[in-house]
């Protein structure tokens, strides 16, 4: 009696979900760019609390529910440390000169034609040294955004860019916490799964990187020039810039090559940052802390890191480049999280999240079909549980099963899993990633969306293999006497 009051049904696991569907889509109508910076959050929260209403009228108790979002969470807590971090780290950056000396030389070698394809490529280059999409962007990708808006391109573009390709290489690299947690959801190993993966993703960056390369010829850059010329100059008068200012982002990204965890390796990169400024911007110490002394350098540097700095140029467009907000420009997207970790906590507690997944299964009879539906939970739980893990590990866990006893081989399940459960998270406003990204780029996921082309045509990618039988391996006759031993 008790298990099947505490079991939802279809409908009761569907109403909290309808109920903040129905609240963003209001909140975006009336809000516009600004739903994220509220709205979005007090959306979620009233989402929770229906949900909540409808756990504990299926007999869980307050504790239950409270336990649920505590847990969620704490699940969460990794990304809000690092994006205070960040916040701390683009604040001193700002300070010692490190951004706008990318911003400066890296003026020097792109154009207009060529930098959203570059801006990609060199993104992607990254990603897949370091396994991190999330180290890229607030790294090479935050200079990247500066450059690009000094060509005059389009904010959401540029930040289109710059995620697909910081997430082609954090889903092929091995040292990607994602590329190891899908293969163990499936049953698989980690080279099996790349190999696999490989497959799909190829075809997906391809036509990303050949989608920006058309685009830059259709930028207009002429008028450009002059712009660049005068946003170096302007930069130039205001700090001091020379190549010994790259010596602390290249030790992050070997820190992180090194799989020195990214929470360490980004303090340590603020460090540097604080150091880098005392010793080649005496005149912005001075300007931010009042002197070029001990107490100025203390005030300047712990300025940077918690609160708003900007410099003042004369020209609007490079006074926007020359801001950094620190850890207090993170507070909302951190807000946006433990918001989006609440709903997901009550919506996994409870139950209703697991209801709603099962029925899709029931719904799958061929193989593209079962991918399809595979691809469709891993995104349903990106949008409703609010993060990328969930995403992957309850799907591989629900499928994981059916994918056996269809005879398909582990790999099909894993890559699927990764071409729809990691790449999506970063298009949701209220996931953890889409959160982080947009917060550290300073761009709404509603502005780079549908420039994210790389993440937007894999979960379709897959689909379409699955759908032309074109590298579905299925299991042996061997393996599937095994799978049954095992089972």
């Amino acid at each position: 009696m008790a298990t099947e009051k505490n079991t939802p049904t279809l409908v009761q696991s569907f109403v909290p979900i309808l109920f903040l569907i129905v609240l963003l889509a209001l909140n975006v109508y009336y809000f516009s760019d600004n739903a994220s910076y509220g709205p979005n959050q007090i959306a979620l929260l009233i989402a929770a609390a229906i949900g909540s209403l409808f756990a504990l009228n299926l007999g869980f108790s307050w504790k239950n529910v409270v336990d649920g979002m505590v847990k969620s969470i704490s699940s969460a807590m990794s990304a809000i440390l690092i994006l205070m971090m960040i916040g701390a780290l683009a604040g001193t950056w700002m300070l010692s000169g490190i951004v706008p000396a990318m911003i400066y030389y890296g003026l020097e070698i792109l154009n207009p034609t060529i930098f959203l394809f570059a801006a990609c490529i060199v993104s992607s280059i990254i990603s897949l040294a370091t396994g991190s999409s999330w180290s890229t962007t607030a790294t090479i990708g935050i200079a990247l955004m500066g450059i690009g808006k000094a060509l005059g391109i389009d904010d959401g573009v540029i930040a289109g860019a710059v995620i697909s390709g910081a997430y082609f290489g954090d889903k092929m690299s091995p040292l990607s916490d994602t590329t190891n947690l899908a293969p163990a959801m499936a049953g698989t190993d980690l080279f099996t799964h790349i190999r696999y993966m490989a497959f799909t993703t190829a075809p997906s960056y391809i036509i990303t990187i050949i989608i920006f390369l058309i685009w830059g010829f259709s930028i207009d850059g002429s008028g450009s020039m002059d712009s660049v010329t005068q946003t170096q100059q302007l930069i130039a008068e205001k700090f001091n810039i020379n190549l010994f200012l790259f010596i602390v982002p290249l030790t992050v990204i070997f820190m992180i090559i090194k799989k020195m965890p990214a929470l360490p390796a980004i303090f340590i990169g603020s460090i540097l940052g604080v150091v880098f400024a005392l010793i080649f911007q005496p005149d912005i110490i001075k300007q931010i802390g009042g002197s070029y002394s001990l107490s100025g350098g203390y005030k300047a540097s712990i300025t940077s890191m918690f609160t708003e700095m900007s410099f003042v140029t004369g020209n609007e467009a490079v006074d926007k480049l020359l801001t950094s907000k620190g850890m207090e420009g993170m507070l909302n997207t951190i807000w946006l999280i433990l918001c989006a970790m609440i709903f997901g906590g009550v919506m996994e507690m409870s139950g209703m999240l697991k209801r709603i997944a099962t029925s899709i299964i029931a719904m799958a009879k061929s193989t593209a079909s079962l991918v399809a539906a595979t691809a469709g939970t891993c995104i349903f739980f990106n949008v409703t549980a609010s993060d990328q893990y969930i995403a992957i590990v309850v799907p591989g866990r629900m499928f994981k099963g059916t994918f056996r006893d269809r005879g398909l081989a582990p790999e099909n399940l894993s890559r699927t899993l990764e071409d729809s459960g990691t790449v999506t998270s970063v298009l949701i406003p209220w996931n953890t990633c889409g959160a982080y990204q947009s917060g550290v780029l300073q761009v709404s996921t509603f502005d780079y969306f549908f420039y994210s082309f790389f993440n937007l045509i894999s979960p379709f990618m897959t689909i379409l293999f699955a759908a032309l039988n074109i590298k579905i391996r299925r299991l042996t006759s061997g393996e599937v006497e095994e799978e049954q031993e095992t089972k």
